[in-house]
């Protein structure tokens, strides 16, 4: 079968190959790929490849080899799933636990765009608490799991600021449900009493200096790539006794194909829009790694195989 390996050369983060087939183990389906996401995230780890790897870890398609283990869906189900590699191919071997199906509804390429960024949202908010009646400042939000947690998060009720620099971004974010889009984090005035953080560098400690008393920063990113450095004495200056928490999207008391049928739910209900910006064969992936790890895609970038 063909998929994408990785190359380590930032101008060309992958090529197409032919690889063996995946055996999938008794827990596991094999899914022929339809559709594939690809994460900002995967360009950093693309940038020094480790050796044996294959990238891809948001696929929809259809099982064409059920689980031995009778788990799982059956032959010809239409799912979603999410490998912990791999999924960047013509068939992937996925775990029944991180696999979800998707109604008629919701097409392949909406699917696919629903499992990483999606579940970090999901979980995020699940780790930040109740947001009803709270103010919750985004920092990075016009990425893809910034769509789908200020979506999420003005739904349940929050009051959410949303720091992004594109104005065209913002505008997006507003019509899912922010309360307020700044362009720079120095325009959001707060007290907050959630910061979802991601950004990383300076910015850790602007959104901190914007918590408020006994607030909740979580720090689940470091997009721009640069070391935070915090000030003990800074808390004294607003956020005293504040709390401030690392967060992995993998850690968490639900299962992955638990949490994804939550959002296939919601999606189908329409109650959430993956925000999508760029769908094309999946012939133009190494061009939409660089374009997604240089910010020129808005949201998230689906590559189909035809």
């Amino acid at each position: 079968m063909r998929a994408f390996l990785p190359t380590g050369d930032p101008a060309q983060p992958v090529v197409i190959a032919e690889v063996p087939e995946p055996t999938p183990r008794p827990d596991e389906v094999l899914v022929r790929v339809e559709a594939f996401s690809v994460n900002r995230g995967e360009t950093f780890k693309l940038e020094a490849p480790v050796r044996g790897e294959r990238p891809g870890k948001d696929v929809a398609g259809l099982v064409v080899q059920p689980a031995a283990d009778g788990t799982g869906p059956a032959g010809f189900a239409r799912v979603v799933g999410h490998p912990m590699g791999g999924g960047w191919a013509e068939f992937a071997a996925v775990p029944t636990s991180a696999l979800a199906v998707l109604p008629d509804s919701v097409g392949a390429v909406r699917g696919a765009a629903l499992p990483l960024a999606g579940l970090t949202a999901l979980r995020l908010l699940r780790a930040a608490g109740p947001v009803l009646g709270r103010r919750v400042l985004l920092t990075g939000a016009s990425g893809g799991v910034g769509h789908y947690v200020t979506e999420l998060a003005a739904a349940a009720g929050a009051e959410v600021t949303a720091v992004t620099r594109d104005a065209e971004r913002g505008a997006r974010l507003a019509e899912l449900g922010a309360a307020r889009v700044v362009h720079d984090l120095s325009d959001a005035h707060g007290p907050y009493d959630i910061v979802l953080e991601s950004t990383g560098g300076e910015a850790l400690a602007g959104a901190l200096a914007r918590l408020a008393r006994r607030g909740l920063l979580i720090w689940f990113g470091q997009a721009g790539r640069r070391a935070a450095t915090l000030d003990f004495f800074d808390f004294f200056n607003g956020p005293e006794s504040a709390v401030i928490r690392h967060f992995h999207y993998l850690d968490a008391d639900t299962t992955i194909g638990h949490d994804l049928a939550t959002l296939v739910h919601l999606t189908a209900q329409g109650r959430l829009h993956p925000e999508i910006g760029r769908v094309a064969d999946w012939a133009h992936t190494a061009t939409a790694l660089t374009d997604l790890r240089d910010r020129r895609i808005r949201g998230k970038a689906v590559l189909t195989l035809s």
